[in-house]
């Protein structure tokens, strides 16, 4: 079941072609995955299966989808910092990189829906997925710093559907609920740049035997379900 899901979107890298008639702006949905799981990931079935869900409400809708596991993008460097503070880049190999991080940026500025899949791995968010938060969020493309404190630069109006997995139970009265900077930490990064519609999906508790892993995905499949477009 996890690879015909999983397959589901493989192999896109760009924008699909759409047949809305062209004076039609169709829905565009970013879909990222960052699990290093593979087919055995339940952030990437059920992040395939909300792209499915949005898909049903927005047949027109152009899909990009971005795997970090399989498409990693390099930590940042000093020469990435310089070179966003104006140095001269003169490294062809590093003007390439700058590239690949604004074509990234295009992507979520471009998004109307944005869906990606989070798995907690020690308490936080996957490194991969840590690396593409430190292209996307960059002072004077997509924040800035106001009279007011920081204002988001994306444009208004997008929603975001952050699909999250996790071995043990982290909500309600949990003990563990306090080491839980996943959700937080995304939350705060997407409200900083400007995405503000965040519906999260989590399922929890998937390492507490199998009748838990069970309910958890149900639960999970459900939500995905009612969730409005």
């Amino acid at each position: 079941m996890f690879r015909a899901i999983g397959n589901l979107f493989s192999g896109r890298n760009r924008w699909s072609v759409s047949c809305a008639p062209a004076e039609k702006t169709s829905v565009k949905i970013l879909h990222i995955d960052s699990s290093i799981l593979g087919e055995y990931s339940f952030s990437r079935q059920l992040s395939a299966e909300t792209v499915a869900r949005q898909k049903a409400e927005h047949p027109d809708a152009n899909v990009l989808y971005r795997d970090l596991a399989a498409d990693p993008l390099p930590y940042l460097t000093g020469a990435h910092l310089a070179a966003r503070q104006g140095t001269p880049v003169t490294e062809a190999t590093l003007e390439a990189d700058l590239a690949i991080g604004n074509s990234h940026i295009e992507d979520l500025a471009a998004a109307d829906i944005i869906v990606i899949g989070v798995p907690m791995y020690n308490f936080s968010i996957p490194a991969q997925l840590k690396s593409w938060i430190d292209r996307v969020v960059v002072a004077g493309k997509t924040f800035q710093y106001g009279a007011a404190g920081p204002e988001g630069l994306l444009p208004a109006g997008k929603k975001a559907f952050l699909i999250s997995s996790r071995g043990g139970i982290y909500t309600g009265d949990s003990p563990a609920a306090v080491l839980d900077h996943q959700e937080k930490y995304l939350s705060a990064v997407l409200g900083f740049i400007g995405v503000r519609d965040v519906v999260w999906i989590r399922a929890e508790g998937l390492s507490l035997g199998a009748e838990a892993k069970e309910a958890a995905i149900v639960q999970a499949q459900s939500e995905i379900a009612l969730v409005p477009a």
